[in-house]
């Protein structure tokens, strides 16, 4: 009679593990989140200021740790703290993994093309003393190309964003 119930048991605990191993789950693109909660934050009822502590007042709207590709979210980290996120590599890192132009992710799986400097030989962005450029590209991550989308920001706080490959510029954050 133990030997019955133990082999039922372990049939039993058989079929839950496989079970639960062939469950399609759908799967959350992480990119989107930091978009998603400056929605929810905008459309939630404020509240009193004196109820807020000091630790929410200074929270920052975007994680340092994430991974993120878009403009909103580039251009929001880059405000924040200063710098690109760390899924972000130069084009001399890349190419120093074999990367011969074009799709990234062979190379670098998860990875975008980010930080190299930009010249502003055109002249479109403003000059002063001290400033200099770098861009990224957006909305790049495991995409066949690098596409003509382009975040170029500055040492100074001025972020820019170009959909047209350096043609025309949208001020996103600072002031010329």
């Amino acid at each position: 009679m133990k030997k019955q119930l133990t082999a039922w048991l372990l049939a039993l605990v058989m079929l839950f593990s496989l079970v639960g191993c062939g469950a399609d789950a759908p799967v959350q693109d992480d990119s989107s989140l930091p978009q998603q909660e400056q929605q929810d934050a905008q459309n939630a009822p404020s509240e009193d200021a004196d109820t807020l502590s000091d630790d929410d007042a200074s929270a920052p709207q975007i994680d340092e740790d994430g991974t993120y590709t878009t403009k909103d979210d580039v251009a929001l980290y880059i405000h924040t703290y200063g710098h690109l996120p760390d899924n972000f590599i130069t084009k001399k890192d890349a190419q120093a993994l074999g990367w011969p132009g074009g799709s990234l992710e062979p190379y670098a799986p998860g990875k975008c093309i980010g930080g190299s400097r930009f010249g502003n030989y055109e002249g479109l962005l403003p000059e002063a003393d001290g400033r200099t450029y770098a861009e990224c590209d957006i909305d790049t991550l495991g995409a066949d190309s690098r596409g003509a989308k382009r975040i170029v920001f500055s040492n100074d706080g001025l972020i820019y964003y170009t959909e047209d490959h350096y043609e025309t510029f949208e001020l996103l954050y600072g002031e010329e």
